[in-house]
């Protein structure tokens, strides 16, 4: 098949396209886009394709055509664009114009590359907290449901009043618009659909290094005490080995502690936790907020819905009901290739169940057990109230790195 040339294209259309790129698109005999970018040719002689639905079934109609083709697309193609999906399927050469973030840090006289990108144009804001929580400057690209309104609103929820925001609408257009925000003004305020935004840190967030003090979050009363010590949370999340991109389970989350470090972790990956306690699902939720993570939490006693969970690269199991070969035979199932399954016991019956389920599903355990404790002030001296010790197993599947 013939070569397919991806022409970037401004808001302003073909009056700032350089002229050999326009020759091209005139020249071609079937010109593919969008709607708004095929409106910018009404005068084109030749076939048009619009864009819609699946582009996978763009690839299917393009793979065998013959006629000279031309794409036009919105700015940079490869920048969260349609040539980042097509560059492997099909054989194109990519002519870039300049893209809406570059446009929108030029209104601002700011420099962008030492920014964070983030696009939220056709999917969902679940984890922009944490991806975005501590960022010095972020630029989000948007659509109509994801508006900037609809971020600002999402970013409030979250308390994080420490950024401005820039939105540019229209950038390169006719009636384009360029406006500095606080979070509140923003979330009232109405715009095109066609913008992006950058956020700026102005002044010191709340940061929260691994290791966060139990005191921290907020736990059930009068029963104090129900949630992953500090020490013992730090030595568990370290044998699930995450990445920025790791998807993680928590079962039997309680507070939340877990896999709320799990996701500062990965902040590009999911995390999914599930509770049976509605009182501790709601306790969770506001350690969710405090502590600016956005995760998949249910209410649900495991193994039952963990089929609404991703395929995970890691799985901490800080409680098990005394049911640990149903929910083993799940966890190990699903596991992806390499992957680390964590679990917390406090008695020898728990670890003795668990080392034998995991070698019976073809996996090996590592065994660490944790006696911590703390210092206490008595008069002028010091003495040590120990912690409940832990058997933390960490466990692979045999024949994985």
């Amino acid at each position: 098949m013939r070569v397919i040339k991806l022409i970037g294209i401004g808001a302003d259309g073909k009056a700032s396209l350089p002229r050999l790129y326009e020759r091209w698109i005139y020249e071609s005999e079937l010109l593919v886009g969008g709607e708004r970018h095929l409106a910018f040719f009404p005068d084109y002689q030749g076939e048009t394709l619009t864009i819609r639905g699946s582009l996978s079934q763009l690839v299917e109609r393009l793979r065998h055509e013959t006629k000279r083709t031309v794409i036009i697309a919105s700015g940079d193609p490869m920048f969260y664009g349609i040539g980042s999906y097509l560059a492997d399927k099909l054989p194109i050469e990519v002519y870039p114009t300049v893209s809406s973030v570059q446009w929108a840090f030029a209104k601002m006289g700011e420099k962008w590359q030492d920014a964070e990108f983030i696009s939220v144009h056709g999917r969902s804001m679940k984890g922009l907290a944490q991806r975005i929580d501590g960022c010095e400057k972020v630029a989000i690209l948007t659509d109509e449901t994801n508006s900037p309104n609809a971020i600002a609103k999402y970013l409030l929820s979250y308390g994080m009043t420490e950024y401005r925001a820039f939105v540019g609408e229209n950038l390169g257009g006719r009636d384009e618009r360029c406006r500095f925000f606080e979070l509140e003004e923003m979330a009232d305020a109405e715009f095109s659909p066609l913008n992006v935004v950058i956020l700026q840190k102005t002044k010191a967030g709340p940061a929260w290094p691994l290791g966060i003090d139990d005191d921290e979050f907020l736990q059930r009363k009068p029963e104090k005490g129900l949630i992953t010590k500090k020490e013992i949370r730090v030595l568990s999340i370290s044998a699930l080995r995450l990445h920025a991109e790791s998807v993680v389970w928590d079962i039997g989350t309680c507070t939340g502690s877990v896999a709320i470090e799990a996701a500062k972790i990965a902040r590009e990956g999911a995390v999914f936790a599930i509770e049976k306690n509605a009182h501790d699902i709601e306790i969770c939720k506001e350690n969710l907020k405090k502590f600016r993570v956005d995760l998949t939490l249910v209410h649900g006693k495991a193994p039952e819905h963990l089929d609404k969970f991703a395929d995970p690269d890691a799985v901490f199991i800080g409680g098990t009901s005394g049911e640990i070969r149903p929910l083993l035979d799940v966890c190990c199932r699903r596991l992806k290739r390499n992957g680390r399954i964590v679990i917390n016991a406090v008695t020898i019956e728990t670890l003795a169940q668990a080392v034998e389920a995991l070698k019976q599903r073809g996996f090996q355990a590592d065994i660490t057990l944790a006696q911590i404790s703390r210092s206490k002030p008595i008069l002028e001296l010091t003495r040590f109230d120990a912690l409940n010790p832990i058997y933390i197993i960490a466990a692979k599947r045999e024949g994985d790195e």
